[in-house]
C-alpha cells in the first residue's frame, strides 16, 4: 500500500477542523508567505462533487486513463471507501497556478499546475501536480502526490504530511521544494496558521491584477532601478523605499495593462462590469497613443514619479519640501516644491490619474481633487497616517482595528465623491499596504452637478462634524451630516478646504534630538544617578557587570536597573509633560543617550562599554579600536565626568574625551537646540 511506504510527519496542535481548512486554504491561496521563491498563485473556483464525479473527472485534469490512477484514488479514499462516503458530495475539487519568481522561472519554462482535492469529511488536503508544457502537452507528476490531514488520535488533534511515492519525490527547489522542507517548514506553519485561525480585515494581496504579469514586471523594474540603493542621499532606509515605490509602479502600471486588456466576462467574475471606458478604448476612439498622465500629490522623496516618467508616462510630482535626491533624477523627471490646499487653485483637468502615495494629510482630499478635476479623472490612493479632511481623524467605531476603519473612512469620501471604489492589498515591505482606487463614477456625466451638491454636502458636513468634536460635541457614529437635502450650489466655492493645514515646509524634529542641551543632560544625571544608587540591601538586583572591575583592576560600578515606569516616577510632572511633546518620549530620550543607557525589555541600565560576552568583547573591541583610528573626539566622555569611578575604558580606548584637553573640533554642521 502506497500508505505504508509514506513518510508521515505528525505535529501536534491544538485546533478544530474548521481551523485546518483556513490553514491549508492560506498555502492554497497564497503560497509565497511560506515558499519565498513563488510570487503566488492562481485558484481556480471549486466544485461540489461525489465520489464517482471525482473518479470522471481525474482522468480528464491530469490527462491520464483511469486504470493509471488506481493507487490515487486509493491514496484519495484511505480507509473510509465502504463507509458510505462514496454517495455524499463530500468532495471539493479545484486547481491552482502556482507562478515562480520570474528570476527563477527561466523562459520557456512548463506552467506549474496542482489539482486540489479536499476531502470534507476526513479533513484531508490532497495535491496532484501537472505541467502544461509549452507544446501543449500535459505532464502528471505522480511522484509529487501528497497529503495534508488533521486527525484526531488520543484526544489530540494531529497533524500530518503524506507523499503518495515518497522514493520517486522531484525536486527543482522552487515549484516543487524538498519533502524535508515540507515537512519541516511547512507543516509547522500550517499548524501556527490552525491555531491562530481568523479571518482577515482585508482582501488577499493583488487581487486586481494577474499575478504572473506582476510577477515579470517586478522582476524587471527591480533590476531597472536597484542601483538606486547604492546612491540614496535620504536617512530614510534605501531597500525600503526603493522597492516599495517599485511594486507600487508595477503594481500601478500592470493594473492600467489589466484593465485594458481583460474580457468582458472576466470582468463580470471580478465585480468589474462598472467599467466603461477602458484606456485602451479611449485611445482608439481618440486616435491617442500617448499613455496616461498623473499628479503625485505629496510625492515625497519623488522615487514613484521618476519610475512612471522614465516608463513613458507623463506627469509630475508636487510636495511642499524638496528632498536631496530630487536634484539626481535628471530633466526628465519633474518635480515641483510647492504646498497643496485643496482648492480650485489645485485642481487637475487634463491629468487621468492622481496619485495619494502615503500623502498623509491629503489623503482623505484626494477622491476630492479627483473628482472635482473633470469628469475622466481617476486616483489612487495608499493611505498610511490617519487625517481627516481637517486636523486628526477621530475613531467612531471601536469594534474595527484603527487601519480597517480609516480605510473604510477614505472609501466613504470616495462613495461621496460619486466613485466606484476598489480596494486591493499591495505586495510591498510595510505594514500600510492596502490601497483604494477610483477609476470610475456611479453616476452619468450628465449628473455632475448633482454630484457636485452631494460632494458639497458631505465636505461641509464633515467639516462641521470635525469642529463640533473639537468643541466638546458628540459626534454622530452613523456618519456626518447631511445639509441641504441635495439642493445646494452645485458648483464647489473657490477655497473649499476650510481647516485643512498643509504641513510645514520645515518638518520639526521630534526625536528628543532638538531638546534643550541642559534639559537632556540633567535628565540622564538624574537617572543615572538613581541607577548607581540602588543596592541589593534597598530590594533591586544588582546587574552582573556591578561586580567588573575597569582595566586597572579597581572595582567599576554599573548600578542596578528600573523599569521605564519606575524611571518616569523619579522625573517632575514638568519633565514628563516636555517628553510627551517628543515622538518616543522618555524612552527615545534614554535610547538617544547610549553612551550612558542601555535600555532592554523595558529596563534601563548603566551601559558598560567592556560587557558583552567573551566573542563579542573581543568583536566590540576590534571594531572601537577601528574607530579609534580614524575618529575625532568631539564630545566628553560623560563616565569620566559623572561616574564616582571614572570611564572604565583607558583614554586610548574610550571614542569620547576623557576632559577638555582631549577635546577635538566636529567637523559637521552645529545641530539647532530648541530654547
Amino acid at each position: 500500500s502506497p500508505l505504508l511506504n509514506s513518510a508521515l510527519v505528525n505535529v501536534e496542535v491544538k485546533c478544530r477542523p474548521e481551523g485546518f481548512w483556513s490553514a491549508t486554504e492560506v498555502w492554497i491561496q497564497k503560497p509565497h508567505v511560506a515558499n519565498k521563491r513563488l510570487c503566488g498563485a492562481k485558484v481556480s473556483e471549486y466544485a461540489d462533487v461525489d465520489a464517482d464525479k471525482l473518479r470522471h473527472s481525474l482522468p480528464l485534469l491530469t490527462g491520464t486513463s483511469e486504470q493509471e490512477l488506481t493507487d490515487v484514488y486509493r491514496f484519495l479514499h484511505g480507509h473510509t471507501a465502504n463507509n458510505g462516503h462514496r454517495g455524499a458530495r463530500s468532495w471539493r475539487i479545484g486547481r491552482r497556478t502556482v507562478v515562480p519568481k520570474a528570476d527563477l522561472n527561466h523562459e520557456g519554462a512548463n506552467a506549474y499546475k496542482e489539482i486540489i482535492v479536499k476531502d470534507l469529511i476526513r479533513q484531508v488536503v490532497t495535491f496532484l501536480p501537472v505541467e502544461d508544457s509549452r507544446d501543449g502537452q500535459v505532464i502528471f507528476r505522480k511522484g509529487n502526490i501528497y497529503q495534508i490531514q488533521l486527525q484526531l488520535k488520543a484526544d489530540d488533534w494531529v497533524l500530518s504530511l503524506c507523499p503518495l511515492r515518497p522514493d520517486e519525490w522531484h525536486s527543482d527547489g522552487v515549484a516543487y521544494p524538498n519533502l524535508s522542507w515540507l515537512t519541516a517548514e511547512l507543516l509547522p506553519k500550517l499548524a501556527r496558521w490552525a491555531t491562530e485561525s481568523k479571518a482577515s480585515e482585508f482582501k488577499s494581496t493583488l487581487s486586481l491584477i494577474p499575478i504572473e504579469k506582476y510577477s515579470v514586471l517586478y522582476q524587471e523594474l527591480k533590476s531597472k532601478y536597484k542601483e538606486m540603493v547604492k546612491v540614496w542621499p535620504e536617512v530614510t532606509d534605501p531597500e525600503k523605499f526603493v522597492f516599495e515605490d517599485v511594486a507600487i509602479a508595477c503594481t500601478f502600471l500592470e493594473f492600467v495593462l489589466f484593465i485594458n486588456i481583460i474580457p468582458e466576462s472576466l470582468k463580470k467574475d471580478m465585480n468589474m462590469c462598472s467599467v466603461q471606458v477602458l484606456w485602451h478604448e479611449e485611445r482608439a476612439e481618440k486616435g491617442l497613443t500617448s499613455k496616461q498622465s498623473f499628479v503625485d500629490l505629496g510625492c515625497g522623496n519623488g522615487l514613484l514619479v521618476h519610475i512612471l516618467n522614465n516608463e513613458g508616462h507623463p506627469g509630475k510630482g508636487i510636495d511642499v519640501r524638496k528632498r536631496k535626491i530630487w536634484s539626481m533624477y535628471g530633466p526628465d523627471t519633474h518635480l515641483e516644491e510647492k504646498a497643496i490646499t485643496p482648492s480650485s487653485s489645485f485642481l487637475f483637468p487634463e491629468t487621468d490619474w492622481l496619485i495619494g502615495n502615503h500623502s498623509d494629510e491629503l489623503t482623505p482630499w484626494i477622491p476630492i481633487i479627483a473628482a472635482r478635476s473633470s469628469y475622466t479623472c481617476r486616483y489612487f490612493a495608499l493611505p498610511c497616517c490617519f487625517f481627516d479632511l481637517c486636523g486628526k481623524y477621530q475613531r467612531r467605531h471601536c469594534k474595527k482595528s484603527q487601519y480597517r476603519e480609516y480605510i473604510d473612512f477614505i472609501s466613504e469620501v470616495s462613495t461621496a465623491c460619486g466613485f466606484q471604489t476598489d480596494e486591493d492589498c499591495l505586495r510591498i515591505p510595510s505594514t500600510k499596504r492596502v490601497c483604494l482606487i477610483g477609476r470610475s463614477r456611479t453616476y452619468e456625466r450628465t449628473e455632475e452637478g448633482l454630484a457636485e451638491t452631494r460632494r458639497s454636502d458631505y465636505i461641509r458636513g464633515r467639516q462641521a462634524s470635525h469642529r463640533g468634536s473639537a468643541n466638546g460635541a458628540p459626534e454622530d457614529p452613523a456618519g456626518p451630516p447631511r445639509r441641504g437635502g441635495g439642493l445646494g450650489s452645485a458648483e464647489p466655492e473657490s477655497d473649499w478646504g476650510t481647516g485643512f493645514k498643509p504641513r510645514d515646509k520645515e518638518e520639526p524634529v521630534r526625536n528628543c534630538a532638538a531638546l534643550p542641551r541642559c534639559f537632556v543632560e540633567g535628565v540622564v544625571l538624574k537617572v543615572a544617578t538613581a541607577l548607581l544608587g540602588l543596592t541589593a540591601e534597598a530590594g533591586k538586583e544588582k546587574d552582573e557587570e556591578s561586580a567588573c572591575s575597569d582595566q586597572g583592576g579597581n572595582k567599576w560600578d554599573a548600578g542596578g536597573s528600573l523599569s521605564i515606569r519606575d524611571v518616569a516616577e523619579l522625573l517632575g510632572q514638568c519633565t514628563l509633560q516636555e517628553l510627551k511633546k517628543e515622538c518616543g518620549g522618555l524612552q527615545t530620550l534614554l535610547k538617544n543617550s547610549h553612551q550612558v543607557f542601555r535600555v532592554e525589555a523595558g529596563r534601563v541600565h548603566i551601559r558598560d562599554w567592556r560587557r558583552s560576552g567573551p566573542a563579542q568583547a573581543t568583536q566590540a573591541t576590534s571594531k572601537r579600536k577601528n574607530q579609534m583610528s580614524g575618529a575625532r573626539k568631539t564630545r566628553l566622555c560623560w563616565f569620566h565626568t559623572h561616574h564616582p569611578h571614572g570611564c572604565p575604558l583607558s583614554i586610548e580606548d574610550c571614542a569620547f574625551a576623557h576632559g577638555e584637553e582631549d577635546l577635538q573640533p566636529s567637523t559637521r554642521p552645529l545641530k539647532k537646540f530648541r530654547n
